[in-house]
């Protein structure tokens, strides 16, 4: 019976031996696009089971515009992200789980003005257009390094063309910064405390997305 068992765990530990042997260290480079923007993702798997990738996406901008009761909106939306994460192959083929850090610049040149009235209201107070102007800031969605989490399909473990693809959450930090084109605020300090308060409004309403959704799709090489 020791005979038998010995073998066994003998046949099975080579297996392991051999496994390890066979794998190869493989590089996959991707170009891709999506929710982040169009770029490049490159892979470097050196394990059968795990991985590490580094990921540039940019040039995503497009105009918008958010409207109040009294107050219209509009801005330009720029959005670009880097990332560094580890990934896990659980079943030692093309899907994988991916976690890590994400560097994204994601914000919004804002332009508020009176919609249509002499008068509108900044902070649940009212004032004169004149005097103001036009509301202008920055609306910021993310940046610095936030946390990501995510799954997708890489076909790294043989060599050859292949499809890439990756759906995931990354933590936003909303932050608003908002000014007058006719500097009211350094002139009226109840402006101040309504841009402020007005500020706070629309962080409120931004911080609703509490994550920013990552789809990306792409066509790789693995070497």
């Amino acid at each position: 019976m020791k005979k038998w068992m010995t073998t066994g765990l003998s046949a099975a530990l080579l297996a392991t031996a051999v496994n390890a042997q066979a794998f190869d260290n493989r590089v996959t480079v991707s170009g891709i696009a999506g929710t982040t923007g169009i770029g490049a993702d490159l892979s470097w798997r050196f394990h059968e089971r795990l991985g590490v990738s580094a990921q540039y996406a940019g040039g995503l901008d497009w105009d918008g515009d958010y409207e109040t009761d009294d107050l219209f909106y509009d801005g330009d939306v720029s959005l670009s992200a880097g990332a560094l994460k580890l990934d896990f192959y659980p079943f030692a083929g093309r899907f994988f789980l991916t976690a890590g850090a994400m560097l994204p610049d994601m914000e919004a040149n804002v332009r508020g003005r009176a919609n249509g009235n002499q008068t509108f209201e900044v902070g649940g107070d009212i004032f004169n257009s004149d005097d103001v102007g036009e509301i202008r800031g920055q609306l910021t969605v993310a940046d610095g390094v936030r946390p990501y989490a995510g799954l997708g399909w890489r076909s790294s473990h043989r060599s050859g063309l292949g499809f890439y693809s990756e759906f995931g959450v990354m933590a936003t930090n909303v932050d608003v910064s908002l000014s007058s084109s006719e500097n009211f605020e350094a002139a009226d300090q109840r402006f101040r405390e309504a841009l402020r308060r007005e500020e706070q409004d629309l962080k409120d309403d931004a911080e609703k997305l509490e994550v920013y959704p990552v789809a990306i799709i792409g066509i790789s090489y693995t070497f």
